[in-house]
């Protein structure tokens, strides 16, 4: 069966399923191994060298002016990455950003952070994924060593304190921390300025 270029992304943006094995998975999995050897080039360079900032603009397929990411760092998914102004990603993010992620303006993303939008069937887990967005939204800040879930939305000012699993949506203005994530606090909206 013939598939339209494409068709891979519009089963991930559905939430899946997807089945590794069908001919439309290809265009999938040709562009996982482009990302991670755009990836490889980044870390590979050194960080003061503006080649890095290069490899991974040819990743994401757009200018990082206003957007910095740190190395090293590994994403397998560039062209399912959306960025607004002024992201901040420390080093070892990793970005498992098939079913798509989404920087709002002013996110600051902490070291060793890890976002996943990807999941496994339960009973045929090699074969059969499903799939859910996250967004990040305006101002957020997510702490060192943060776990997001799929399909999880972290609200616009939100802290995610270290070392928090998020597997629900985080309201605007709270702050949450632990495993699984809990609201902890919430800010008072009218004293949170931008960072930029």
């Amino acid at each position: 069966m013939e598939y339209e270029k494409g068709y891979v992304y519009k089963l991930m943006d559905q939430g899946g399923p997807t089945k590794a094995t069908e001919p439309y998975f290809k265009e999938a999995s040709e562009e996982m191994i482009r990302a991670r050897r755009l990836c490889q080039l980044a870390n590979e360079t050194p960080i003061d060298d503006p080649k890095y900032i290069e490899y991974l603009e040819e990743l994401f397929h757009r200018s990082l002016d206003g957007i910095r990411i740190l190395t090293p760092f590994i994403c397998d998914f560039g062209n399912r990455v959306k960025f607004g102004k002024n992201v901040f990603i420390n080093h070892s993010a990793i970005l498992s950003a098939s079913g798509g992620i989404e920087f709002e303006d002013g996110v600051s993303i902490a070291p060793g952070v890890r976002i996943a939008t990807i999941n496994h069937d339960f009973n045929n887990r090699h074969t059969i994924y499903t799939y859910g967005k996250v967004i990040i939204k305006k101002n957020a800040w997510i702490g060192m060593n943060v776990t997001i879930c799929p399909g999880v939305i972290i609200g616009e000012n939100a802290v995610v304190a270290a070392g928090a699993v998020v597997t629900k949506d985080v309201p605007d203005n709270a702050v949450v921390g632990g495993v699984p994530a809990k609201v902890i606090k919430m800010l008072d909206p009218n004293e949170q300025k931008e960072v930029w």
